[in-house]
């Protein structure tokens, strides 16, 4: 697989031409548990094909139980400066019922060991709303990482997504289904809780001590292009959105042939403002009336006159020529969106 994607690299070469990378995010599955040779081998053939950013933000997914004091050596050496490390929570109960391979004490230890090996900017990852979560214990998985001192944490609202095991438990009444009240509520707390402590809320789901946001991530949100490698990656170039097939072996067997198995959209006008308003509104930035108006000069009167309501109500905020999602809108982001879309 590897030397599949290797090769996708020299094959993808022109879609980031005279454009110097500024990010790396080696995610989406499992790669802590690559071996730190391989990952190289990718780093390697990346900076052979592309002009990389002497200050790139290079960040590696991990899971707690994959970190150990050699794994960290060999990451630093090999270049990652960034790591996101899937906690999830803090509580055993709560990891047990979710199905984590780590335990309570790995979540904290692990954290130790990142810090101790030398990585100063790292992001964990926590869950709340789910049916074990108390706001109690949601506060108390809050305060530990803000005491750990973590720079970065990125926080989601649990989901139930179709044909997992957790949506047949909650079918079957083995589990509890997701309270939408909960969430809210949760979210409110983890708002508040890490504003206090200093943390930025710079994106819906993102909270980071200054000069610690996810740069990988900004890039996505305000639009910026990337380029995607392996079974299943998403590339974007401002005009048209790629995806590679899923299956590992006609993946490989088509980048052996010389082939890219993608599959090409490509995005109208009005996909294309419509992405930056679902995006910019995530965002502590908010949208802008002004870029918004690049895709016809109408547009600025038109999201003013549907945004109108939310302002009335709160949940949006008009500071000269921006929008931007109060603290109660950001419970209600995607709607906000929806109703800002162009037809």
């Amino acid at each position: 697989m590897v030397d599949a994607i290797c090769k996708e690299l020299h094959l993808r070469q022109a879609y980031a031409e005279h454009q110097q990378i500024e990010t790396i995010y080696f995610g989406g599955g499992t790669p802590s548990l690559v071996p730190a040779a391989l990952l190289s081998k990718i780093l390697d053939n990346i900076y052979h094909c592309f002009q990389v950013a002497d200050t790139a933000e290079i960040t590696l997914e991990a899971n707690p139980d994959d970190i150990h004091p050699q794994a960290l050596v060999s990451w630093r050496a090999m270049g990652v400066n960034r790591l996101s490390v899937g906690i999830q929570s803090f509580d055993q109960d709560e990891l047990s019922w979710m199905n984590r391979a780590h335990s309570a004490s790995q979540a904290q230890d692990c954290i130790s060991l990142i810090k101790q090996s030398g990585f100063t900017n790292f992001s964990i990852d926590l869950i709340y709303g789910s049916p074990l979560l108390s706001d109690e214990q949601l506060s108390k998985n809050i305060a530990i990482a803000v005491d750990h001192q973590v720079p970065h944490i990125a926080a989601y609202a649990l989901t139930v997504e179709p044909q997992t095991a957790l949506a047949h438990f909650v079918e079957k009444g083995k589990s509890a289904a997701t309270d939408p009240e909960k969430q809210v509520r949760q979210s409110n707390i983890l708002m508040q809780q890490l504003e206090d402590a200093g943390y930025e809320h710079y994106e819906i789901s993102n909270f980071a001590k200054p000069g610690f946001r996810s740069q990988h991530n900004s890039s996505y949100w305000m639009g910026k292009h990337y380029l995607g490698l392996g079974p299943g990656a998403h590339s974007f170039n401002g005009y048209s959105r790629q995806w590679n097939i899923s299956n590992n072996n006609l993946y490989v067997q088509s980048i052996e042939r010389g082939d890219i198995p993608a599959e090409v959209e490509m995005l109208t006008a009005t996909q294309q403002l419509n992405e930056y308003i679902m995006t910019s509104l995530r965002t502590a930035e908010g949208l802008s009336l002004q870029k918004a108006g690049t895709w016809g000069e109408h547009q600025t009167a038109r999201i003013m006159r549907m945004a109108e309501p939310f302002i009335k109500d709160g949940r949006v905020i008009h500071q000269s020529d921006v929008l931007i999602l109060s603290r109660s809108g950001k419970s209600w982001a995607d709607g906000i969106a929806a109703a800002l879309f162009e037809d």
